[in-house]
């Protein structure tokens, strides 16, 4: 049995919920939209991840004995409302962006469609779970077009929440990277795991020909050696000594990176190694690894800053109202006129134009209901009365994350703070 989800939301949630059972709004049925009104850091573009997490998140969003004995106990609603959570069940609709999709300011990743009192308590979980891993997954984005072919894994378990941790190598997966080092995302996921050894199991041996010794009887000479414990020159060819011309990899941890490569390199080629790899990590970004494009470096491994988006840890989404019915039925788009925080009324769908080599050249976002001609439509049912429809594997989103990128314009890919990518046009 899941875990309920219910309690992962905001006081305010059900303080709205008990006011509006009371008006008689709770049972007007109305559309919420998930956006980002920009792109934090000013990027080019941003990816969606943290459908499956979502959906998942709604479907358990269950008010049990245990959470509404929390809820009385505090006296956070009255007694009418806890009847209502009692029977709590989302039973609307679900539309969005897949996992892996690119997304820009605008752009309508996930319409919930309800009653009031059904979607207004989603707020809160939906926007934690879409936040955190859309801002993940957008860095990682970075990082892998910044490493070309060259292989990343995901190492920032111990830099961030448990839970966080295992959200962002999922993330990370998604869009490129080629393993995890967090045991939990391989068991709930399937991302596949990597991992060497610390400074600890060097240090703890009586010398570092030791630890190495040992490492290697135990996971064979296919093995990453980490080299950098006492003095590099020395370790490598204790390594290549020890293990011979097959030694799997080296890490480098500390120090001028790309330099020390330079280094590491021509010393594993003089020493008949020249199928050792290189490893670097060590507080490693795009940046970082864009600036190490031309040393001999084989593999990456990027911690804290993935798992805080690189300096931008939220994707800024926000939750908001576009559209409620009125007494006789009918839906009326609703906007918010706020200084800076406005939004735009309306139901709407979303397109991608392409030009004629397959370019994206703009995100057509529409009220009309009208497909635009030789546009890609982006959102797909995920919910229907309340049952996930729109399940699919993360080797799906995966694929997808490689087209969608790979449609983007050059602009997309620069590092620097700029404008997105592709505009959003508003019909």
């Amino acid at each position: 049995m899941s875990m309920s989800t219910a309690l992962l939301t905001d006081h305010y949630e059900l303080t709205m919920l008990q006011a509006a059972l009371r008006s008689g709004a709770a049972r007007r049925h109305v559309v919420f939209e998930v956006f980002a009104r920009h792109l934090p850091g000013e990027r080019r573009y941003g990816v969606v991840a943290g459908t499956a997490r979502m959906l998942d998140a709604v479907r358990d969003f269950r008010f049990g004995a245990e959470e509404l004995a929390f809820l009385r106990d505090r006296r956070v609603v009255d007694e009418p409302t806890l009847e209502f959570l009692a029977d709590y069940r989302f039973s609307g609709s679900l539309y969005g962006y897949r996992e892996g999709e690119c997304y820009f300011p605008g752009s309508p990743i996930v319409t919930v469609e309800g009653t009031f009192a059904e979607a207004v308590l989603l707020e809160t979980v939906i926007l934690s779970i879409l936040n955190h891993d859309c801002a993940i997954a957008t860095a990682a984005s970075r990082m892998v077009r910044a490493a070309g072919d060259r292989p990343l894994v995901e190492m920032g378990s111990r830099r961030t929440h448990e839970a966080a941790a295992v959200a962002a190598a999922r993330a990370a997966y998604l869009c490129g990277f080629a393993s995890t080092s967090n045991l939990m995302a391989g068991h709930l996921y399937g991302v596949p795991t990597a991992g060497t050894a610390a400074h600890a199991f060097t240090l703890v041996h009586d010398s570092e020909r030791r630890a190495f010794q040992a490492q290697i009887d135990s996971l064979g000479t296919g093995t990453t050696l980490l080299v950098d414990t006492y003095d590099v020159a020395e370790a490598v060819r204790a390594g290549v000594e020890l293990a011979g011309p097959g030694l799997g990899a080296v890490r480098l941890d500390s120090g001028d990176l790309g330099e020390i490569a330079h280094q590491v390199r021509a010393q594993l080629d003089a020493l008949g190694a020249g199928g050792t790899r290189i490893l670097v990590t060590s507080d490693l970004d795009e940046y970082a690894i864009a600036a190490l494009a031309a040393a001999p470096v084989d593999a990456y491994g990027v911690g804290t800053s993935l798992v805080i988006g690189s300096g931008a840890p939220t994707a800024a989404l926000v939750y908001k109202l576009v559209a409620r019915e009125d007494s006789e039925k009918i839906m009326w788009p609703v906007a918010k006129r706020s200084v800076g925080k406005p939004s735009r009324g309306g139901r709407k769908e979303a397109f991608r134009r392409l030009d004629t080599s397959g370019t994206a050249v703009a995100e057509l976002v529409t009220v009309s209901g009208d497909r635009p001609s030789g546009a890609r439509p982006l959102q797909a049912e995920l919910m229907r009365k309340g049952r996930i429809v729109g399940e699919e594997g993360l080797d799906a989103g995966r694929e997808r994350h490689r087209r969608a990128v790979a449609e983007l314009p050059a602009t997309a890919y620069q590092l620097s703070r700029g404008d997105a990518a592709i505009p959003t046009v508003f019909d």
